[in-house]
């Protein structure tokens, strides 16, 4: 489990449970390394301000990750965090490797208006 003090995502099950429940989530799926705590960090700040938005982590290591490291959006990425957003269950933007708070809201922004 990651160190953070976003909701915790770890199995298929979850993944499944989250995305039929919500019609926004955002997923960061890593490691507590330099590209990602900080990209961690950004999500926790914006979360109340985007409280429309459910946002986790999930292990880059764990079984379950395969759901988003097999996405056809995310299979090419080099770098970590590979960092997922959905809107009524269907992928509409992923990066790959960090993102600035500004790169981060601009996307919440564009994907999730409305």
């Amino acid at each position: 489990m990651l160190n953070t003090k976003l909701r915790h995502v770890e199995s298929l099950e979850q993944i499944e449970e989250l995305l039929k429940g919500n019609a926004k989530v955002m997923i960061c799926c890593g490691r507590m390394g330099p590209m990602c705590i900080p990209v961690y960090n950004i999500m926790g700040k914006l979360a109340p301000k985007y409280s429309r938005v459910q946002m986790g982590d999930m292990d880059f290591d764990i079984p379950a990750a395969a759901f988003i490291k097999n996405l056809p959006e995310c299979i090419y990425f080099m770098g970590l965090p590979f960092t997922v957003y959905f809107k009524n269950g269907k992928v509409v933007k992923a990066t790959g490797s960090i993102q600035n708070e500004k790169e981060i809201t601009d996307i919440l922004d564009e994907v999730f208006k409305d």
